[in-house]
């Protein structure tokens, strides 16, 4: 913990004060750094860009995990190789995903205009490159959501459903009034990490649309500090700044969650 979490962030907390280009000398430069960072455009226009493809992510990536999760807990025929399929996207080479994705949207050659029989620029357009990144990104991380879910049903006990049962509940009522609120420790892990996952989320976006994509349509947080620390003039105490309004952010949007599931959280499921 002190060598690979605490010390990384004081060594960034330390270069958010300084000046450097990783060739010439450090130099101390106090606040200058923060106040070129905050009163620059592109952090606030990366955050926001940030926060539209999160509300874009996390609520079809939770509702479509824990539909599949639902469908897959019923144990039809073949269920066990959707399981696996699910997952394979979670756990192949973001990047690797990325190019691929990136050779599909293609607007020449590429397979979902050949398929479409038209020629869209899906990522050079500035109206749709974020809902297609977006999309992407739900279709790599569903996986991990449905696996989650699916922990999560397993652990309901079978006699809780067995007295909605015989007390003449329907699906709907069953899911809505027992599994829905007896899913609350794993709605709030799966949406504490989906939310960090996707405000650091960097490999599939910049294989998509490297630069920050047209117009800046792409131009996520994670992307705008890569870019800063070693493009450009490499400026790691700018792009360390930006690393810990990221923290910063992050911290509150959780400690916001963990408020918000305090009271609608039960561990004891017996």
């Amino acid at each position: 913990m002190l060598a690979f979490l605490v010390l990384p962030i004081l060594v960034v907390v330390w270069l958010s004060l300084s000046r450097w280009d990783l060739l010439s000398p450090i130099r101390f430069v106090g606040l200058d750094n923060w106040v070129e960072v905050l009163t620059d455009g592109r952090l606030g226009h990366s955050l926001l860009v940030t926060v539209l493809f999160v509300l874009m992510v996390i609520p079809l990536q939770t509702a479509l995990g824990l539909a599949m999760a639902l469908l897959l807990s019923r144990g039809l025929p073949g269920s066990w190789f959707f399981r696996v399929v699910y997952v394979v996207p979670w756990i192949c080479a973001p990047l690797a995903l990325g190019v691929v994705w990136r050779w599909i949207f293609s607007p020449y050659g590429g397979a979902l205009n050949a398929l479409l029989g038209t020629d869209v620029e899906w990522l050079s357009d500035p109206d749709l490159a974020l809902p297609v990144v977006a999309a992407v990104s739900i279709w790599s991380q569903v996986g991990y959501t449905t696996l989650f879910f699916m922990a999560g049903l397993a652990g309901i006990p079978t006699q809780v459903l067995e007295a909605a049962a015989l007390d003449g509940a329907g699906a709907w009522s069953t899911f809505w009034r027992i599994k829905l609120p007896l899913l609350g420790p794993t709605t709030f892990f799966v949406l504490v990490t989906g939310v960090i996952a996707s405000f650091q989320a960097f490999d599939q976006i910049y294989a998509l649309t490297p630069n920050g994509g047209p117009q800046g349509a792409t131009d996520v947080i994670a992307t705008r500090i890569y870019l800063e620390a070693f493009q450009g003039g490499f400026n790691l105490g700018g792009a360390s700044v930006m690393a810990l309004v990221l923290f910063a952010v992050l911290v509150v949007v959780t400690l916001l969650q963990q408020r918000f599931f305090a009271g609608r959280v039960t561990y004891d499921l017996s």
